[in-house]
């Protein structure tokens, strides 16, 4: 009866977590507003730091009922190997080396598009740098994906309707652009080894339409901000970076990709990282460090929160038929990360092939309605929230922003 009883209060929990991530923007006004307590209202108001807060709460009320050592029990049995590999892959991403690579990369393929270089860029942005999330992880791909977009569609003159139509599409991009392969996005990577799915089955079962919707969502999006970006937009040829430079710091991002499963290897090939970048500084900027550890913190707090909701989300997977299956994927991956949606769905027995793949159409479909839909959602809200009034990203806004190029990503999954 206890456990039953702590399961109920872990739900409760994370409803509570749920409502305060909707609300994190009204607690950056009362910041604003109440100057003697800013630092407590900043605090409540970053999103990246919500889940991790409510984690607290739970390991707390978990002592209280059980005992001390059941709730460090729980908490040492959760698996963290994700939220580990994003803090790694985020900064390594964003190092002056692999972003100044990347931009020249961008930078090549936009002269060769027949519009303004801001307008190329955008689009490059949202649509290809996205995609390569199927080879250099979501993660990766949304961290550059930010940097590249953020002087140019998340500026402060920019209108804010745009900008959430702008995050929305990104998101929702993001999530479904790693399904070209089997190990770059979360919610594969949960169920790929149990229901054996390789990167041939996800290219010719998700990856293709995944493409089509992905332009179409980059295409429409940059149409409308066309009249919001800046007239010229060149790049910073005083960052430049010589090229061995770069070589070493995307040999280290590729090694860390195909260790993601082994945090104890690419967390020591991340030391060395840091001991490189600070052996050759004068090539090196700033680490996102701070950003890198938000996003970490709220990943592990969904870690510890999501491990009390099996009791009531697996009967739903398992009593739903494959079209419902698909629309409660769609909405409950808003409410849940979706790769532990999936993870939950690879351990219910007898799954028909057409319910595994509606599971997973509608857990990657609805990967960019919430922040924490998808797990470098938060990552590209830590980097791009500066742009937006009062420093931070309302739900409704993005929710609003992201209904139409979900609704172009379920259309294609359904087809």
């Amino acid at each position: 009866m206890t456990s039953l009883n702590i399961h109920h209060i872990g739900s409760i929990i994370f409803a509570a977590a749920l409502l305060h991530t909707f609300s994190a923007s009204f607690f950056e006004v009362l910041a604003h507003r109440l100057p003697r307590h800013r630092g407590l209202f900043h605090l409540l108001g970053e999103v990246e730091v919500v889940f991790g807060f409510w984690a607290f709460v739970l390991i707390i009320v978990m002592a209280m009922m059980e005992g001390g050592s059941a709730a460090t029990q729980y908490v040492e049995t959760r698996q963290y190997t994700e939220p580990l590999f994003v803090f790694v892959v985020m900064v390594i991403a964003a190092s002056r080396p692999v972003f100044v690579g990347a931009q020249n990369l961008l930078h090549m393929l936009a002269r060769l598009i027949p519009i303004s270089r801001p307008l190329a860029l955008t689009w490059l942005g949202l649509a290809v740098v996205p995609l390569t999330g199927s080879l250099i992880t979501e993660p990766a791909a949304m961290t550059l994906a930010a940097l590249t977009l953020a002087p140019l569609a998340f500026r402060k003159e920019m209108p804010e309707w745009p900008k959430y139509a702008a995050l929305g599409v990104l998101f929702v991009n993001v999530s479904i652009g790693g399904t070209l392969t089997s190990y770059a996005a979360p919610p594969v990577l949960m169920v790929a080894h149990t229901w054996g799915w390789d990167s041939w089955h996800m290219l010719t079962h998700f990856g293709w339409r995944s493409v089509i919707a992905v332009v179409i969502n980059a295409s429409v999006v940059t149409f409308i901000m066309r009249r919001h970006l800046p007239a010229q937009f060149e790049q910073d040829q005083t960052q430049q970076v010589p090229l061995i430079v770069t070589l070493i710091h995307l040999g280290i991002l590729a090694a860390v990709v195909l260790l993601s499963h082994h945090p104890v290897l690419f967390i020591g090939l991340f030391l060395f990282f840091l001991g490189f970048t600070t052996a050759y500084e004068r090539f090196q900027s700033p680490l996102i460090l701070k950003e890198a550890l938000l996003v970490a913190f709220f990943l592990a707090g969904l870690v510890v929160l999501g491990g009390m909701q099996q009791w009531w989300l697996q009967p739903i997977l398992t009593n739903l038929g494959p079209l419902a299956l698909f629309f409660g994927a769609l909405g409950l991956t808003a409410i849940t990360d979706n790769a532990a949606l999936t993870y939950l769905g690879s351990l219910v027995q007898g799954m028909s092939d057409s319910a595994k793949y509606m599971l997973m159409a509608g857990a990657v479909g609805g990967g960019g309605l919430t922040v924490i839909a998808n797990a470098p959602n938060p990552a590209g809200a830590a980097l791009l929230r500066r742009g937006f009034n009062d420093e931070s990203i309302g739900a409704a806004g993005l929710l609003a922003g992201a209904s139409l190029p979900t609704l172009v990503a379920a259309i294609f999954f359904l087809i």
